[in-house]
């Protein structure tokens, strides 16, 4: 299947391409997998993998497309790369935070930073974040940095708190 997007993501797995796209479109709605290519033994010698296996899975989230290809282990994901998720909510928040971060890196968990069971890196951040924080000369948005930098969920409510200059709930 011919990607309809000018600009798609490839994601390099060792293998679990096909279980990433599966995760990633139970997670997000309007999302399903487009295709699964699989490879042959054209390049074999190149490839080494078997023939018949996943090579290749298009699959769509939320409308945006992506490409998993099975490459093998010679890269990995770093935090160099990574989605950010714009959540209206605070239920929008905990519901990606939790269902992305199943079987990831607790330890790579800051500021509304995670990392997947698949090593991907993803922001789980409130829209209302970005106006908390665009004035760099007002003290609502040092403290509304400050509250960010000391959490791993970004939470909503401390957020607006912190820039109003409270600390209380």
């Amino acid at each position: 299947m011919k990607l309809s997007r000018r600009i798609a993501p490839c994601l390099w797995f060792d293998g679990q391409a096909e279980e990433a796209a599966e995760f990633y479109t139970q997670i997000f709605s309007n999302s399903k997998i487009l295709s699964v290519s699989r490879y042959s033994e054209a390049g074999q010698e190149l490839h080494g993998k078997p023939v018949g296996s996943v090579m290749a899975v298009v699959f769509e989230l939320d409308g945006q497309e992506f490409m998993g290809l099975n490459g093998g282990p010679m890269f990995k994901f770093s935090e160099a790369i990574s989605f950010q998720l714009f959540c209206e909510t605070q239920e929008e928040v905990d519901y990606f935070w939790e269902r992305l971060s199943e079987g990831g890196d607790p330890d790579a968990q800051q500021c509304g930073w995670l990392k997947d069971r698949f090593g991907v890196s993803w922001q789980v951040v409130p829209t209302l974040l970005q106006e908390l924080v665009q004035d760099h000369e007002s003290p609502g948005t040092h403290q509304a940095m400050d509250a960010m930098l000391g959490m791993k969920k970004l939470d909503i409510q401390q957020l607006k708190r912190a820039a109003e200059g409270s600390s209380q709930g």
